[in-house]
């Protein structure tokens, strides 16, 4: 499936003219930039790819543009008119006939424009959120499940195989002082006293469980031991939570194919043997009655304990043996998605793989920068160990999942997000959510209206040759190369930002485009199509980052 038609054929006409004229012998297209100016007088597409031979022919810039587009094939590309600007930019005009063709493409393929095979089925394994099971999902990890789901939808789109999975975090001190927190208010759910534990967790949640504990099971675990007890609470306490987290992130429209436990590596016996492989390749060493790892070997900045002198491992030991079991599943490459706290985890991490006998480029870790909720320009506080975080459930309530979910990708996730409650919640044009879900509201309508006067799609787009027409095609035509682009670069933001330039450009043509006129049914019929086209792209666009598209609003 072709990514982009116009610009490949673009590309091939003016890799054959460069040869044609003698300037090179061979030349890879891909290296060829084609661009859309923004001002619609440099014509419908530009290179510069006169200035890029420059260097390589000795010659001036203009003087090899006039020569390309002598040799240049323009009936190949329905090429109509070309001009040389400025320095030596090359500006292509297009027949108009050559780009309305995509209007029929996306009619055709439906929910699956847009889809390429473009990722060969490469196996991806995209770890995100992965919170402790300790409490609700906050802000941070809202934004965390928002972006990693929505990277894992274009990355399917784009012809990846990705799985998506969960680190469930159910091995550490965490966990133990759930187990004591739980313990104690299900002692105090008896009147009975019962002291918090230091890092205890406070939130209503907790006291929440204990209550239903106390409702199905009555008091028998008053009785137990403390050892028993502690072990059941540690149990029964990540039980709850994680279901909690479960049907949380399925109301935020995130699902995952693998909850991997980290306690599961100590049962099946996976953290010594990676150890052992780590000694064997002669990247350990023992100092002040610890195991080092060489991690300075691959580039990190000190060695890093594995093992402390009391014989506890650090948590680096069993993070290291879960990323060798992920590679030993047979993932091409390993995605994690970690907070702002992570920078420094990222060269140990790929020091270890390394280490273990895999490539430095088979982990990509991602930062996911901090998020500030704002509301009428003050910060909104946020502390989890009390309970007062604002979570993933606030922000459904208040916001709705739409524009949760829209405002977190709509910014590249390595920058810090000043998340505007206000203008999320707004039913006016600024707030983008609301904007593009307008547009493909409005779409439907004038559908709705073209039933009523029995105007159907056209098969021929001759007439369209308005401007506004143009430029809505043109941009319907950049969307598979856009899920490429956002998933080469995991980066849902471009998904964002392309919806919002289709609602712009939509409006923009509906405001001066009249679509139903029954005194011309056949101009009538080739918009209509333009505009079906436009709201399918639309709705694949929203559905790859977890964005409903309402027909009515």
């Amino acid at each position: 499936m072709a990514i982009n038609k116009i610009e490949t054929t673009l590309k091939s006409v003016l890799k054959e003219a460069i040869i044609t004229c003698g300037f090179v012998e061979g030349y890879d297209q891909e290296n060829i930039t084609i661009e859309i100016p923004k001002d619609k007088s440099h014509g419908d597409y530009s290179t510069n790819l006169a200035m890029q031979l420059t260097k390589l022919l000795k010659r001036n810039p203009r003087e090899i543009a006039n020569t390309i587009v002598e040799s240049l094939n323009k009936e190949a590309a329905n090429i109509e008119k070309v001009e040389i600007a400025g320095p030596g930019f090359i500006n292509l005009f297009l027949a108009k006939d050559a780009m309305t063709s995509i209007i029929k493409e996306v009619l055709e393929e439906k929910e699956n424009y847009g889809k390429t095979k473009y990722g060969n089925g490469i196996k991806y394994n995209v770890e995100f959120v992965s919170a402790n099971p300790t409490g609700d999902l906050h802000l941070g990890h809202a934004k965390g499940a928002a972006v990693g789901d929505s990277i894992c939808r274009i990355m399917d789109a784009a012809g990846y195989d990705v799985t998506r999975e969960y680190y469930i975090n159910d091995a550490g001190n965490q966990i133990h002082n759930l187990a004591l927190s739980l313990y104690a208010r299900y002692k105090q759910a008896f009147d009975q006293e019962a002291v918090m534990p230091e890092d205890g967790y406070h939130g209503k949640d907790i006291i929440d469980i204990a209550n239903k504990i106390k409702e199905t099971d009555g008091d028998k675990y008053l009785n137990l031991s403390k050892k028993e007890a502690i072990a059941f609470f540690r149990a029964k306490g990540t039980e709850y939570e994680l279901q909690k987290i479960k049907d949380i992130l399925n109301e935020f429209r995130v699902s995952f194919d693998i909850w991997f436990s980290e306690t599961s590596l100590y049962e099946e016996n996976r953290v010594i043997p990676t150890i052992e492989k780590l000694k064997q390749a002669g990247y350990t060493y023992e100092e002040d009655g610890a195991l080092w790892f060489k991690s300075t070997e691959f580039g990190d900045d000190k060695d890093r304990v594995l093992i402390k002198g009391d014989g506890s491992y650090t948590y680096l030991t069993p993070d290291i043996a879960y990323h060798l079991n992920k590679l030993d599943r047979g993932y091409e490459y390993l995605v994690d998605l970690l907070g702002a706290d992570h920078h420094g985890y990222i060269n140990r991490m790929k020091a270890a793989i390394q280490a273990l006998g895999y490539n430095a480029d088979q982990l990509n870790i991602d930062i996911i920068q901090m998020v500030r909720m704002m509301n009428d320009g003050e910060p909104v506080k946020m502390s989890k160990r009390t309970g007062n975080a604002v979570t993933i459930k606030d922000l459904i309530e208040e916001i709705g999942v739409d524009a949760t979910r829209y405002f977190f990708v709509s910014k590249a996730a390595n920058t810090p997000f000043d998340f505007d409650i206000g203008l999320a919640k707004s039913k006016s044009n600024e707030n983008p959510v609301y904007y593009a879900q307008y547009a493909h509201a409005r779409m439907c309508s004038i559908k709705a209206q073209a039933a009523k006067a029995n105007v159907t799609y056209s098969q021929n787009y001759d007439l369209l040759i308005n401007n506004k027409e143009i430029e809505l095609v043109k941009h319907i035509n950049e969307f598979r190369a856009t899920i490429i682009d956002g998933a080469v670069n995991r980066a849902p933001h471009k998904i964002a930002n392309y919806v919002q330039r289709l609602a712009q450009l939509f409006h923009s043509f509906y405001n001066e485009c009249y679509v139903i006129d029954e005194n011309n049914l056949e101009l009538s019929g080739q918009r209509l199509a333009l505009v079906e086209a436009a709201r399918i792209t639309m709705a694949n666009a929203l559905s790859l980052i977890g964005v409903s598209a309402p027909e009515k609003m």
